[in-house]
């Protein structure tokens, strides 16, 4: 152990006598490979703090399974320090007066500067902050096998056009055009990225945060559902079921060309051994380039009663947004900071490109929440909306007519 370590271990301990140290209690579900890593990293800096980190994993069900377990422990009154929640589903705790008000951390650290208004938003409620945001994952990317796209003779599309026709050489070339695999929430995905890039951002406001019915019910909105069933005609029959990192695979080995997943696909790409650029494309989804859907992981933050346990919470609270934590996280995560101005240079060049656009869009509005992944409306639009969604794709006997009636009458439950 060099002195410089001893020192750092004698200060801790002294700031740990001085200012009695609590538990946080952390509810997550990052219980694999990457996501595991960041969450260590996490429990690290905390404990460096001198407080004492209570991991509460519950894996499995994309966090369905922790939402059942959070609250049977909230009602019985036993809450955790923080809980991994996010989008409109923060406003919904808190307005069952659960969650702590935290704008002290956020003051003291600076957050509204340091934060989109479309993000920080959504880590409000009354405006008050109540969770802390980890990350950026952005959703409308299309991952391009540059292998297939070779092969095929096929240029990078841009948009829609560009696609059938890239899909089509693709086609004639004995490949896969687009991997897919047929589950409801990566139909929602592809969804979300044909609405943004036929409609643009504003439309994609009105229809799919506002719901406004006027434009579920537009003809903008028909010619989305006539691109997204024809996406589907470029997908293989083994679709239905597959899994998205098996759809990923397909991208990889250049079975299939193009793939619409958000950027957590990219760290498949990554553990396979390829390099963006060279072995593969992360282009914006066609006609989004200068749009940006986000998915952001947050803590919501629960009202406690010990005091060396709330400051503990605090604690956690600014170490979540620190720009050591930001970088190891995201790093491991395959995301991007969440937090604005920070240095990239450990970062491949598809975080470099979606962290510029991710500013850009926060200047210019067309940064939006992914409907797809839970941020734009409550949780119950969200799945009757997918629903809708899922069964216009998989009925080829279902008009846009329909389905366009089926998607409004959706977006009223409540």
């Amino acid at each position: 152990m060099t002195l410089i370590q001893r020192a750092a271990l004698a200060a801790i301990a002294t700031t740990t006598l001085a200012v009695k140290a609590g538990e946080v209690e952390v509810l997550h579900w990052w219980t694999a490979g990457g996501e595991a890593k960041a969450a260590a990293a996490l429990k690290a800096t905390l404990q460096a703090k001198g407080h004492t980190w209570k991991d509460f994993a519950v894996a499995g069900g994309g966090g369905d399974n922790a939402m059942t377990v959070l609250k049977s422990r909230v009602v019985s009154g036993n809450a955790p320090a923080a809980a991994q929640i996010k989008g409109p589903s923060l406003q919904e705790w808190a307005a069952e007066g659960v969650l702590a008000n935290i704008d002290d951390v956020a003051k003291a650290e600076k957050w509204d500067s340091l934060l989109p208004p479309a993000v920080a938003n959504v880590m409000k409620y009354k405006g008050n902050y109540i969770a802390a945001p980890v990350n950026v994952h952005r959703v409308n990317w299309l991952w391009v096998s540059n292998d297939a796209f070779k092969k095929a003779g096929a240029k990078v599309p841009t948009n829609w056009d560009e696609f059938f026709v890239a899909a089509e050489a693709l086609k004639k070339a004995g490949i896969i055009p687009v991997a897919h695999g047929g589950q409801n929430w990566q139909d929602f995905t592809v969804f979300e990225s044909v609405a943004l890039g036929v409609g643009g951002a504003d439309f994609y406001k009105k229809a799919l945060v506002q719901l406004d019915p006027a434009t579920l019910n537009g003809a903008t909105m028909s010619k989305v559902l006539d691109t997204f069933k024809k996406v589907k005609t470029y997908t293989d029959k083994n679709a239905p079921g597959r899994d998205w990192n098996l759809a990923t695979a397909m991208v990889i080995k250049g079975e299939a060309g193009m793939q619409m997943m958000g950027d957590w696909a990219k760290g498949e790409f990554v553990a396979a051994g390829k390099t963006p650029g060279k072995d593969f494309s992360c282009v914006a989804a066609p006609g989004t380039a200068k749009a940006f859907t986000f998915n952001v992981d947050s803590f919501a933050m629960f009202k406690l009663k010990n005091e060396a346990n709330i400051k503990a919470q605090k604690d956690l609270a600014a170490a979540i947004m620190s720009t050591d934590f930001q970088e190891v996280f995201n790093l491991n995560k395959g995301s991007i900071p969440v937090r604005l101005n920070m240095n990239l240079a450990k970062f491949d060049d598809c975080a470099k490109l979606s962290s510029k656009d991710f500013v850009e869009t926060a200047k210019s509005g067309s940064l939006v929440p992914s409907i797809a992944h839970q941020m734009a409306v409550p949780s119950a639009t969200t799945g009757a909306i997918q629903d809708a969604v899922s069964q216009f794709w998989n009925d080829d006997k279902m008009s846009t007519k329909d389905a366009q009636a089926k998607i409004a009458a959706a977006a009223r439950t409540k």
